[in-house]
């Protein structure tokens, strides 16, 4: 049982979190708010909801990859494992967790639902043949990610399914998933050092070198502060202070996935990097203070008048 239940990743639900901006963006957003107690019981259901149906994906995934992951220096150890599980039992696993989740998104709404349905069949479009976008360079990183922009919409409705989320911040979350995925990608590479074994362990390294993966991640960096730019000049202006913090932010993370055996392959382990721990804590701190304090003189930075010199 214990190994059945190893397919649905648990340790990856903290990855869940990412629904949390959608949560805050509404909030700021949208008025007709239901009452803190309706927010927090939709909050938990959608959260769950969330984890499950990704599990179902990280079933299929781990069912479908185990014949390429033997051929990955850290990955290949639990192949054998998993290669002996019943089939009919993983099938099982995988569907009762895609329709437990389900059930509990019906508690949220039904926009809800089509979300996580939508999440649902990103897994598949990424796993399962004749699609599997994961062989495919550079469409994987994109498809993958798609799953960040779910994701920010699943905070947004758990909230509200009256308005649609604002299509910059939704645009911005899409890329700054890419520039993880990319990232992650990236990391990989370099720590199996060896392209020919990397090009069996997952097709699209084919294709891939390092230094196009890392083009490939400032490329997505840089579309995602557009977008998050958009979103935060139009919506606040003072936010203008705090997109030198969130431009760090990647620096940041690139600096980690240059590392040797870096922490960016496996996300879920990134709660052991206390510097970035800190780094969010400053960010939130940052983004706290420059919504609540209004700075005027930041609003001639919107106007279309030319400032004279005298």
């Amino acid at each position: 049982m214990k190994k059945y239940l190893s397919l649905m990743r648990f340790d990856h639900w903290i990855k869940q979190l990412f629904i949390l901006p959608g949560i805050l963006v509404a909030l700021v957003l949208t008025k007709d708010l239901p009452s803190a107690q309706s927010i927090g019981l939709r909050t938990v259901a959608g959260f769950l909801s969330v984890c499950l149906v990704a599990s179902s994906n990280y079933v299929i995934n781990e069912w479908l990859d185990a014949g390429s992951d033997r051929y990955h220096p850290v990955k290949k150890n639990p192949v054998a494992e998993t290669e002996r599980l019943n089939p009919k039992a993983v099938c099982l696993f995988y569907v009762g967790s895609l329709l437990t989740g389900l059930l509990i998104a019906l508690a949220v709404s039904r926009t809800f639902v089509f979300t996580m349905l939508w999440l649902w069949g990103m897994g598949v479009l990424y796993n399962v043949k004749p699609f599997r976008v994961k062989d495919i360079p550079y469409l994987d990183v994109f498809a993958e990610s798609v799953n960040s922009a779910i994701r920010l919409l699943a905070g947004w409705f758990i909230v509200t399914d009256r308005f649609l989320p604002p299509v910059s911040a939704v645009l911005g979350y899409w890329f700054a998933g890419a520039f993880l995925m990319a990232a992650k990608r990236f990391a990989e590479y370099r720590m199996i050092h060896d392209p020919e074994a990397a090009g069996r362990y997952r097709r699209s390294f084919r294709t891939y070198s390092a230094r196009s993966l890392a083009i490939l991640s400032f490329f997505c960096a840089m579309l995602s502060v557009f977008f998050i730019g958009v979103f935060l000049i139009k919506y606040r202006i003072e936010l203008i202070l705090f997109m030198p913090f969130f431009i760090g932010l990647f620096c940041y993370y690139a600096h980690i996935a240059c590392q040797e055996d870096s922490a960016a392959q496996r996300p879920e382990k990134l709660v052991r990097e206390k510097g970035l721990l800190l780094y969010l804590l400053i960010l939130a701190v940052v983004f706290a203070v420059t919504m609540t304090v209004d700075i005027p003189w930041l609003d001639q930075l919107l106007s279309d008048v030319l400032i004279p010199i005298s």
